[in-house]
Parts: C-alpha cells; sequence; structure tokens
C-alpha cells in the first residue's frame, strides 16, 4: 500500500491518481496507514515539500513558491488563482522524487513504470494544450510546457498537442462558443458485454419497455426544447446502450420529435450510434438516412470471433461487415468503427488481423479504446474469481502499449489523423505508463465535432434519456456543472416530469 500523510487535505485525489500512475494497482490512503511506501507533503508558508520513504531509505525534495503565500490557509480555495500554480508544484516534486527513487528502496512487489503523460492525471489530456492553442500560444512552446511543467514524454506532448491543435481548428470553424450540443440516449442493448459499466438494458428482459421508454422520451424533448428556445444548435449525437434496438417505427418517432422541437437544421452534424452489427437492418438504416442522420457508427470491439463470443457480443464477424457494407449501400459517407484493445485472450497477432479486416471495410473515421476492466463490470468478476486479475495487472499493461502504437501506425498508414482523445478513470485496475488514453483519428473532413465538445468541455451538452448527464458551461469560469438523469429505465419512465424540472432549474438560473 501507499500510504500519504499531507498537512492539509489538498489535491489527495490527484496525488493517489498519480502515486498508481507509478505503481499500477497499488492500493492508496490519506491520513491513514503510513503503508509499505509513504509519501508526506508538507504545505508551507513559502515551500512545498515531499518526503518519499520506505524501510531501506528515504529521498525528500522541495520547491519555493510564490504570488501568495498564505493561499493554504484561505477560505474558498478551490477557486484561488494560484490554485492551479501549487498544484503543478507539487505534483512535479512528487513526480521527480518518485521517478528518481532508488529501485533498490522500493518495497518487495512495487514494479516501478514512469507514467508517460507525466503529472497529468485528469481523464482530458489535451484540454490543457487546447486552451493554451486558443490563447494563441506557439505549438512549440505547448510542447515545451507539457515536457517540462507536467513532465510528459516527449512523445505524448507531441500527440496531445497535434490533436489539440486539431481540436481547436475544427471548433474555431463551428462557431461553438454561443450554442449548445444535444445528447439521447437509448439505453437497450441486445445483450451486455462482458466489460461494460454503462446503464444497459438487455432486450430480453426489458425490451417490453421501449414503448413506454419512447413515449417519455418525447415529454422529455418537448419539455427540454422549451428551454432552449433561441438558442443555436451545434451538433445532435444519438447514443446508448444501442439506438438502433428500436424499431424503424420508434426512430422515426423519436427523431421526427426532436427535428419538430429543436432547430435541428442549425446543426453541423447528426450522428446516431447504430453499434451492434446484430441490431442493424436495411429499414432501420433507412429511417435514419430518411431524418436526416448523416453519421454513424457501426462498431465490432473486434474481428475475432473467439473473443466476440466470450465477451457477449452475439454477432458474427461476417454480420459486421454485412452491416457495414449494407450502410455504404444506402450511401451512408461517414461511417465510424470502434475497436477495443486489451479484451481478454487477445494477442498483438489478434490486433493486427482485426486491422487488416477494417483496412478492407475502410471507415471513415476509426476511434481505438483502450479496455480499463471497470468495478461495475462483471468482466472484473469473472477475473476475480479465475484468480487473474494480478497477472491482467502486471502483463496486460505491456501488451496494451504495443497494441496502441500499432494502432496509431495502422492510422497513421491509412491517412486517418488523431482528432481527439481521452483517458479512463475510476478503473478497478490500470495498465499504469501506457496512459489507458483513447483515441479517435478520422480522414480529414470525417471528425465527430460532438467527441471533441464533450470531452473538452466547451460548451452545454443537453442530454436527455436515462441516465444522460446534462453539462451545463459556465463560461465565465470554465467550467461544467452536471445535472443527472436517473439511471433505471422504469424510474425515467415514470419520473420523465421531475427529470424535466430538473433541467429548468438549472438551466434557467
Amino acid at each position: 500500500m501507499i500510504g500519504f500523510t499531507l498537512s492539509e487535505k489538498e489535491f489527495d485525489y490527484e496525488l493517489q491518481a498519480l502515486a498508481t500512475g507509478f505503481f499500477p494497482g497499488k492500493r492508496t490512503q490519506i491520513n491513514g496507514e503510513s503503508g509499505d511506501l509513504h509519501i508526506a507533503i508538507d504545505y508551507g508558508d513559502t515551500e512545498i515539500s515531499v518526503c518519499v520513504e520506505t524501510k531501506a531509505g528515504r529521498k525528500s525534495s522541495s520547491a519555493a513558491v510564490t504570488g501568495d503565500d498564505d493561499w493554504h490557509k484561505k477560505e474558498g480555495k478551490l477557486a484561488h488563482p494560484y490554485r492551479t500554480y501549487y498544484k503543478n508544484i507539487v505534483k512535479k516534486l512528487v513526480f521527480t522524487v518518485l521517478r528518481d527513487f532508488p529501485e533498490e528502496w522500493l518495497p518487495e512487489g512495487f514494479e516501478r513504470r514512469l507514467p508517460v503523460w507525466g503529472t497529468m492525471t485528469g481523464v482530458r489530456p489535451t484540454k490543457i494544450p487546447m486552451n493554451m492553442l486558443l490563447e494563441g500560444r506557439e505549438r512549440t512552446e505547448v510542447m515545451e510546457i507539457l515536457q517540462n511543467v507536467y513532465c510528459c514524454s516527449e512523445q505524448k506532448a507531441a500527440l496531445g498537442t497535434e490533436i489539440a491543435a486539431r481540436e481547436a481548428a475544427l471548433l474555431q470553424q463551428n462557431e461553438y462558443q454561443d450554442g449548445y450540443s444535444l445528447y439521447v440516449g437509448i439505453p437497450f442493448c441486445p445483450t451486455t458485454c462482458l466489460y461494460c459499466s454503462f446503464p444497459s438494458y438487455p432486450c430480453d428482459r426489458f425490451g417490453h419497455l421501449r414503448d413506454d421508454y419512447v413515449a417519455a422520451l418525447q415529454r422529455e424533448i418537448k419539455g427540454t426544447a422549451k428551454l432552449m428556445q433561441g438558442k443555436r444548435l451545434t451538433s445532435v449525437y444519438m447514443g446508448g446502450g444501442t439506438p438502433t434496438t428500436l424499431s424503424p417505427e420508434q426512430l422515426r418517432t423519436v427523431i421526427k420529435t426532436m427535428q419538430e422541437y429543436f432547430p435541428m437544421d442549425t446543426s453541423v452534424e447528426f450522428t446516431v450510434e447504430a453499434g451492434r452489427p446484430d441490431s442493424i437492418t436495411e429499414d432501420k438504416l433507412l429511417a435514419l438516412r430518411e431524418c436526416g442522420v448523416d453519421r454513424i457508427s457501426v462498431n465490432p470491439q473486434t474481428m475475432q470471433q473467439k473473443t466476440l463470443d466470450l465477451i457477449g457480443r452475439r454477432h458474427t464477424v461476417d454480420q459486421t461487415i454485412q452491416a457495414f457494407e449494407l450502410a455504404r449501400k444506402l450511401g451512408f459517407t461517414n461511417i465510424n468503427m470502434d475497436l477495443i484493445i486489451g479484451l481478454p485472450g487477445e494477442e498483438l497477432s489478434d490486433f493486427e488481423d482485426t486491422l487488416r479486416q477494417v483496412k478492407q471495410l475502410a471507415p471513415d473515421s476509426l476511434t481505438i479504446h483502450s479496455l480499463v476492466i471497470k468495478r461495475a463490470s462483471r468482466l472484473r468478476s469473472v477475473l476475480e474469481e479465475q484468480g487473474a486479475l494480478g497477472e491482467t495487472e502486471q502483463i496486460r499493461g505491456r501488451r496494451m502499449e504495443q497494441m496502441l502504437a500499432r494502432g496509431e501506425q495502422f492510422a497513421g498508414e491509412q491517412g486517418y489523423l488523431p482528432y481527439y482523445m481521452y483517458r479512463q478513470k475510476n478503473s478497478a485496475g490500470h495498465a499504469g505508463s501506457g496512459g489507458q488514453e483513447n483515441i479517435g483519428y478520422a480522414k480529414p473532413g470525417s471528425e465527430c465535432l460532438y467527441n471533441i465538445l464533450i470531452m473538452e468541455e466547451m460548451q452545454s451538452i443537453v442530454a436527455l434519456g436515462a441516465g444522460a448527464s446534462t453539462k451545463k458551461y459556465h463560461s465565465d469560469r470554465g467550467q461544467v456543472s452536471r445535472i443527472e438523469n436517473v439511471k433505471s429505465v422504469t424510474d425515467y419512465i415514470f419520473r420523465v416530469d421531475e427529470m424535466i424540472e430538473r433541467k429548468r432549474h438549472a438551466l434557467e438560473r
């Protein structure tokens, strides 16, 4: 275990994330047990000091702080203008001491790995460089800051800056500042995948609720649209779950209600995550085309049949190919495919074969996700029962790094450019230095603006449906507040008026 002693409980969550980046899978505790490895931090008036200690030895470092010596004593310090300044200093101190701590002093079982994203422990590593670029800073300066202030590796600093520059350009082209985006969630799925931790409801048990759900969703669409009158709609995204578990008639009903009450004509894109190939039919695709959907996803996750069978996706590789080719035949010119690296039992050779088959289909964009074993997923329970979770911690990380690098190479070879990225949090097992990033690649002109807006939190996202989370953007302080819908489908159906009222209360302020 890694124990922390803090002179005051400040930046504790991020410091814990930083420590587990060095030592994947190790438990952390603040101001409790000392731990096999102990980190003591003192927030002084003019100096911050860090000491790392084990039974074999101790190493310490300190840095002077200026600007506001009594920052740590003030009320309301979460909004203090020097907060980021102090946070960056203490995180860099911890990073460098852990990096330079002698290997022979580490406790038994502590395998150190250098976090390639440095001190950037959040889920949005491109947000910092993008804000700097939007301020007018040069790319070379941004890269230097990522390496020197945030301790990023040269490779990740380059990747983060490249993606941030592409995001900033796309945002500036689309006048996002005064608009909002719309998300509509359909929580039903053909089956629940082994790794899934999202609220989803398999059709064999909950499919009978779809008509009632659509009716409740129509009610929320109408009630929420009134709150957004006079504001410009930037992008629309229908996700889930799997939206194509709805019938063609239900899809038409939902989308036409959206078109009647929201200003869909101002939206620059309309994406529907068709997702599971076994839920895609010609009638459903025709309904989407008829309703003006211009971007869809057909998500195999892998093109290895053995893996599909293992993770509970009851479709075949052939069904993926057929669904994709049918969408092309019906006129969809912007199709995304999602892949997951690190699925149980898959080696680099399996991922290579998946990429080979994807190359034949030539999607317009490709998203490569790193699998994280979430606490709420059935996969974690299965691995725990098999006693394989510890092995996963130690071995899976390196294999995923290889897959991530191969995916990046493949994307470059095929003319895809990285345009958005995020990292995982709340994992039950973290692969450490590989970064756990998920990267969206696209052919020029096929990017999804919504993906950038939701990740970088640059405008409000109005979210409808069970489990949907509305994000209200506060431009005066560059932050978002969340308005959550209930996750249960049955609760949502019976409490939809309450969901509308929650939004009214938050959005009209």
